[in-house]
């Protein structure tokens, strides 16, 4: 029988974007630095916790086999870059009390900086559940709703998920992020997390991995016209601007290199998640050759950030930019 976390991963790799938003933004170049390199200041803040480094491993994989390998590469690319690590949604081992391929990071990397994720479907005492297996810094509880519709064995009932989300906000004691998987967030549904009390969001905009491409490769009926829908990454922190002193936004989907990374955070991100473009490098490359390219990523921010004339992630907010194509149409719209 085949696994369908396998299936997600095998059409996570397969999937190719013909668009990429980040092309759409051009930072705006300081001739005359005002820090050296080695004053470039990388860290960060949010859901309560303070981090070296403004980029993560984020909701990758879990529940099988293969994806216990890939997590155990991942974790240890994130354990021996102290990055932060968010598994991917526990959900599986909840249905399977033999599964270890969540559980296997941290025992395997006891320092590890973990987290993890669990679906709005499901009640609050999944998410506690989840927090007393693996003992993580903060709980994302994703949405999917776009995946759910074209899945074939996806949910039909929705109408419980702002009560679940809810519940969870009332009786989760480590701070809670609300997940978007890859469809993007604007303000309506920052402004619903709010009044349910969520304080950091993180947007997953279109870009990245595509859920609605990937339960498609799977459908024996293609509903491929709903393969690019939602919003762009870049869109979302647009539309998102007056919101970022408000909550905590973190930024993912399509962030293939640092100097996206820089990108997400001029446009307000507290952090940005990495999850195709990493687990591309896991399976392609050994560890240890991972290990390299991510720690030359916080050299490539650094020097980003010297040649915009940010000592900082909060001086990062200064930096002009210039839009072109359709993210500048998206942006002159309001929504």
């Amino acid at each position: 029988m085949k696994n369908r976390k396998d299936d997600h991963i095998k059409y996570a790799l397969e999937h190719k974007s013909n668009y990429n938003s980040f092309d759409d933004v051009e930072l705006i170049h300081s001739s005359i630095p005002k820090y050296n390199l080695d004053e470039i200041d990388l860290s960060t803040h949010f859901a309560s916790h303070d981090f070296e480094f403004p980029f993560f491993i984020n909701a990758i994989t879990g529940g099988s086999e293969n994806a216990k390998k890939i997590n155990q590469k991942l974790a240890k690319v994130a354990n021996e870059c102290n990055l932060l690590f968010v598994t991917g949604s526990y959900s599986a081992a909840l249905k399977n009390s033999d599964d270890d391929s969540f559980k296997i990071v941290k025992k395997e990397n006891p320092d590890l900086q973990l987290a993890t994720n669990i679906g709005i479907d499901k009640n609050y005492t999944a998410g506690i559940a989840a927090i007393k297996a693996l003992n993580p810094l903060f709980l994302q509880v994703h949405v999917n709703l776009m995946q759910e519709l074209i899945m074939p064995e996806g949910s039909r009932n929705f109408n419980e998920w702002e009560n679940n989300l809810k519940e969870f906000v009332q009786n989760i004691e480590i701070p809670i992020i609300l997940k978007e998987v890859g469809f993007g967030m604007t303000e309506d549904t920052i402004k619903q997390g709010i009044k349910l009390g969520i304080k950091t969001f993180d947007i997953s905009g279109r870009g990245g991995t595509s859920f609605a491409f990937i339960e498609n490769m799977r459908r024996e009926n293609s509903l491929d016209y709903l393969n690019n829908w939602g919003q762009t990454t870049v869109s979302c922190l647009l539309n998102l601007k007056n919101y970022t002193d408000k909550v905590e936004i973190i930024a993912s989907g399509g962030v293939k290199n640092p100097l996206d990374m820089i990108k997400c955070l001029v446009l307000g991100a507290k952090a940005v998640g990495i999850s195709r473009t990493i687990l591309e490098l896991v399976v392609k490359y050994d560890v240890e050759k991972v290990i390299k390219i991510v720690e030359s990523w916080k050299n490539e921010c650094k020097m980003i950030m010297c040649a915009l004339n940010a000592k900082n992630i909060q001086e990062l907010r200064n930096v002009k930019y210039v839009l072109y194509g359709k993210t500048l149409e998206f942006s002159m719209q309001k929504i």
